[in-house]
């Protein structure tokens, strides 16, 4: 298989304090066929729309910000472009930068490679997934980086190693130095 170069993107933020603890470089990907009802980005969901990009060149733009402690990588829909936000996450890992991913898909989905076999390589780069779709009823401004109460925040690594879900542990955040420093 060969692994893609570039991505299709409806934006980044440089400097998210949102989408996960710390100063995260968000990535927003661009398609996303859940269409979730209240959606923060529904500009995000049509497939064609958004910007191409090369993925060594959004590399290069998220390593020149030494204050990011995490990259997120949000959309749209991820696990929709799995193997090229695989290739993100790979390359800011070996930054030394952290990986939250948000997805419509709850893990179960993705463990068993829906909606793509690739999002099993996509869940062994990511440290923390958000997962399951944005329910407007389940919304609260109250929940931490998450938008509706049925998404959990789930310890990737934990999980896997435990065999069944383990939920990320919210703690209160100090930042610290930055790998890059």
């Amino acid at each position: 298989m060969t692994t893609p170069t570039t991505i299709r993107l409806y934006g980044t933020a440089p400097d998210s304090i949102v989408d996960g603890p710390g100063l995260r470089f968000a990535v927003f990907v661009q398609g996303c066929s859940h269409g979730c009802p209240g959606c923060h980005n529904p500009d995000s969901q049509p497939c064609g729309g958004g910007t191409v990009r090369a993925i060594d060149d959004l590399v290069a733009e998220i390593a020149a910000n030494k204050l990011a402690q995490g990259i997120t990588i949000s959309g749209g829909e991820p696990f929709e472009q799995a193997a090229a936000c695989t290739e993100l996450a790979r390359q800011c890992r070996v930054l030394g930068l952290n990986v939250w991913t948000y997805s419509g898909y709850t893990y179960e989905q993705l463990a068993a490679g829906v909606p793509d076999p690739a999002a099993r390589d996509l869940l062994q780069q990511t440290d923390v997934l958000v997962d399951g779709p944005f329910v407007q009823a389940c919304h609260s401004f109250e929940l931490k980086w998450r938008g509706s109460s049925n998404q959990r925040l789930i310890d990737v690594p934990a999980t896997q190693r435990a065999g069944h879900v383990v939920l990320w542990e919210t703690e209160d955040y100090l930042p610290r130095k930055p790998a890059s420093w």
